[in-house]
């Protein structure tokens, strides 16, 4: 594609010098900002440059320009921390963040409100705890996700074992990262050696999301990734792995050329087959991906664009192999792993903990962030991430149990059981006032539409049913909303497009159901939709599954019989 083609992002990445920029002069020049092409830089580093939006309006006014931080996320693959690592995050988010730790839905965490002048000795400080933020966010594969259940058997050795090998095989080569952020020297490489042999100049033509689950549990919801990866057991050892590509969450409403897709089926491969049928697959992408059009250069459009016939025929070629076609799949659980569970033949047990919104913060009488810091201290857990913002504590003795579920009640922090099923099955994405692609509230909100939406249910005598929710500030999709039965996407401040009908098991997407209602009447829009579920639904039937089944036209019916 001639460089005329490219898009603005493009052309800034072929000019970086592998990520370079000019991000090193820019951290000594006494500004509180980077500029664009640093910015789309900082990006392959782990760093979003937002501001705060509470605060745009009065800044404005006194002629002031905003008030520029850092957001910063980490590279944890598969969401994996020892309590030393954890206690690092929470100390630099009290050192230099807002005081917060934020979990994504890939498993890893984000700090915001940190100042560029603070931001070397944040990255430094992560560092340090042996985790880096390269491949936190870019035009590159991103941290690799995995189903979060703690499993002891040797098999999640194996398949551990495979997705750090992919997580090395992928991650940038690039000097950039150690000559900005720790020690400034120069990382010697060959000179007959192109510093990055996968990605070359201008890395992927958008980022690039890989997921591992174990076939039956869909908890990571595999197919929202480009590359999912689900493994396949056989007398309790890996037989091989399905691999799905192509799906992803984004689109963006103004453009009906973009829209979520699920990942395709695609091929089996053995062990041994991994690394080398995944780099290929990657390849394509990056050699055939659109670095025109930054709307349409995520793989599935490439898929959709070419056919997936043809992207086979791609990989078999680099591969010099014809693809093995993929096993059928069966799914029976999409849950979290909340609450307590044993580890079989161990003397220890694991607590799934709901997080809401994702937040690890102290706020009046909920000091969730105070008793993590204690129980990681005292006890020493090992910590896993979910892919749903939860977070689970690993290795815990049985004798302990007891005094960790005081710490909890003390804190004012629920165990899953005390909380409502409709809120356990609840997410939201960031939104305000940090996100700058934000054009409407999630985080923020959420907390107060829920009980509205569990009075409704509870009205039908429905408060049981495992019916999921989930909110975005925007059409892109960082909650995965699109495969939620009940989807809240903004669109404009204070008002959402609703999005019901997506399968429970995470292998189908909903539907636009209604545009542009006020936040203020979700609730009250939905209920007679609830009403009708109550009344008709089939035994044992989904919510989302009903709603696909009646249709739309059915659903939109109800709600004017009461308008």
């Amino acid at each position: 594609m001639s460089e005329q083609k490219l898009s603005k992002v493009e052309v800034i990445k072929q000019e970086g010098n592998q990520l370079r920029g000019t991000i090193a002069e820019a951290l000594q020049d006494g500004t509180v900002k980077f500029e664009e092409e640093n910015i789309q830089q900082l990006k392959f580093h782990g760093v979003y440059q937002q501001d705060d939006r509470d605060l745009r309006k009065q800044l404005r006014k006194e002629g002031k320009d905003r008030h520029y931080m850092m957001m910063v996320r980490a590279r944890i693959p598969g969401g994996i921390l020892t309590a030393e690592q954890y206690l690092q995050f929470d100390a630099i988010s009290e050192r230099w963040g807002n005081g917060t730790m934020r979990i994504t839905t890939r498993q890893t965490f984000q700090l915001h409100g940190i100042l560029k002048g603070d931001l070397k000795a944040t990255m430094q400080a992560i560092n340090e705890s042996l985790i880096t933020t390269l491949g936190g966010c870019g035009d590159q594969v991103r941290n690799t996700i995995s189903c979060a259940m703690p499993r002891r058997e040797p098999y999640a050795d194996v398949v551990r074992q495979d997705l750090l090998d992919l997580v090395d095989r992928f991650s940038a080569r690039t000097g950039a990262y150690h000559e900005i952020w720790l020690d400034g020297e120069k990382v010697d490489l060959p000179t007959d050696a192109p510093e990055e042999p996968l990605y070359g100049r201008t890395y992927l033509p958008r980022k690039f999301k890989i997921g591992f689950t174990y076939e039956g549990d869909n908890c990571a919801d595999v197919y929202s990734n480009d590359l999912g990866i689900v493994v396949h057991l056989e007398g309790g050892t890996v037989s091989g792995y399905t691999l799905l590509i192509g799906g992803g969450m984004g689109r963006t409403a103004s453009d009906s050329s973009t829209h979520p897709r699920l990942a395709s089926e695609f091929a089996f491969v053995t062990r041994a087959e991994l690394g080398d049928t995944c780099e290929a697959i990657i390849t394509v992408q990056r050699d055939y991906g659109n670095r025109e059009n930054r709307k349409v250069a995520r793989m599935k459009y490439l898929i959709d664009e070419k056919g997936l016939e043809w992207f086979k025929h791609q990989v078999e070629d680099r591969l010099g192999h014809q693809l093995t076609p993929p096993r059928d799949l069966v799914w029976d659980s999409f849950e979290d792993h909340l609450g307590w569970n044993n580890h079989h033949d161990h003397d220890e047990c694991y607590l799934g903990l709901f997080i809401p919104e994702g937040r690890i913060k102290d706020e009046g009488d909920y000091r969730l962030k105070s008793v993590l810091r204690q129980i990681m201290q005292d006890y020493g857990p090992r910590v896993h991430l979910t892919t749903q913002q939860n977070l689970i504590l690993e290795g815990i003795r049985h004798a302990d149990r007891l005094q960790i579920e005081r710490l909890l009640r003390q804190a004012g922090v629920p165990l899953v059981e005390e909380v409502s099923t409709l809120r356990r099955n609840a997410m939201a994405c960031v939104s305000m006032p940090t996100c700058g692609l934000a054009i409407a509230e999630a985080e923020r909100v959420l907390p107060s539409l829920l009980p509205q939406l569990e009075s409704v249910l509870s009205q039908y005598h429905l408060e049981d049913e495992p019916i999921t929710v989930r909110m975005t500030g925007c059409p892109n999709g960082c909650a995965r909303p699109y495969i939620s039965d009940i989807a809240f996407v903004g669109r404009v401040l204070g008002k959402y497009d609703v999005f019901v009908g997506a399968d429970a098991m995470g292998t189908r997407l909903n539907e636009v159901f209604l545009e542009q209602i006020a936040f203020e009447d979700l609730a009250s829009t939905l209920e007679p939709v609830i009403a009708l579920y109550a009344r008709e639904r089939k035994e044992y039937e989904r919510f989302g599954n009903f709603c696909h089944r009646v249709g739309l036209e059915a659903l939109r019916d109800a709600v004017r019989m009461v308008r």
